[in-house]
């Protein structure tokens, strides 16, 4: 039998299609900066070799200079390109996402349902280890998560070892907790802050779509936090780990070396 799709039907995909484009422009300049390595090399390369057939007078003083800014002007042409093409794409879906009046850069403002359990543990792993570097300038990220996700240090969340899996009835309560934080701060009239590339390159902040390739990457980042989280709470000091913290320690190592060895 037929079923019409549902507005979430048309929502999820835009969700994630933005957020596998901040994914995509995370890596930009890395690659226009090696694509710019390689034109130079080349470019240093067919000077070398020339050379011996045409001298070096058809150059003059600038022979050095040439692969320099052959270089620079390919690197930068083809990250002005990609980036040019990224806000195009970028400006098309949050104009889908404002058709259905959702603001693109704020993706919790509606709750956490556009978001995998995976994901939130990632993200809330995240915020544990913000707090434990105890800086200022982590300290202010890791209010970025409070505001946005409903974070609290008070939650049921440990890391180092997690004591929280996804998909399970610890997790669902956590959710619940989160969102009753961001609709009471929607109340009072506090939406979540606006978010945008420069988050999401730094804390991978708004959705990602969990394919099987992106679920193992996301739960052997979480699990790379906890372990070094243990390491530094037991492992440096010699502290007697209680038995319980023990069982999910060897839990998440074994998982870890699992999912790295894949």
């Amino acid at each position: 039998m037929y079923s019409p799709p549902t507005p979430e039907d048309e929502i999820l995909p835009l969700w994630y299609e933005l957020g596998r484009l901040y994914a995509g422009a995370a890596g930009e300049g890395r690659k226009a900066t090696m694509g710019g390595f390689v034109v130079a090399c080349l470019v240093g390369a067919s000077v070398l070799l020339s050379a011996p057939i045409f001298g070096t007078s058809w150059a003059g003083p600038f022979a050095a200079a040439i692969p320099v800014v052959a270089g620079l002007v390919s690197g930068g042409g083809l990250f002005g390109w990609r980036r040019a093409m990224f806000l195009r794409q970028r400006d098309r879906v949050r104009q889908a996402l404002a058709a259905r009046d959702l603001d693109a850069t704020r993706p919790t403002l509606g709750g956490l349902s556009v978001y995998y359990d995976v994901q939130l543990v990632l993200l809330r792993s995240e915020y544990e280890f913000l707090r434990s570097r105890g800086k200022k300038r982590t300290l202010r990220s890791a209010r970025l998560f409070e505001n946005a996700f409903g974070f609290t240090p008070e939650d049921p969340f440990e890391t180092g070892p997690l004591n929280i899996d996804p998909d399970t009835q610890e997790m669902r309560a956590l959710r619940e907790r989160w969102e009753g934080r961001l609709a009471a701060r929607r109340a009072q009239g506090q939406g979540p802050p606006g978010m945008g590339l420069k988050e999401d390159f730094a804390y991978r902040v708004f959705p990602r779509e969990m394919s099987v390739p992106a679920e193992l990457a996301t739960r052997s980042a979480y699990l790379g936090i906890s372990c070094n989280l243990l390491r530094e709470r037991y492992g440096k000091r010699g502290t007697p780990i209680p038995e319980h913290v023990r069982r999910r320690a060897e839990k998440d190592l074994r998982e870890y070396r699992a999912l790295v060895k894949r």
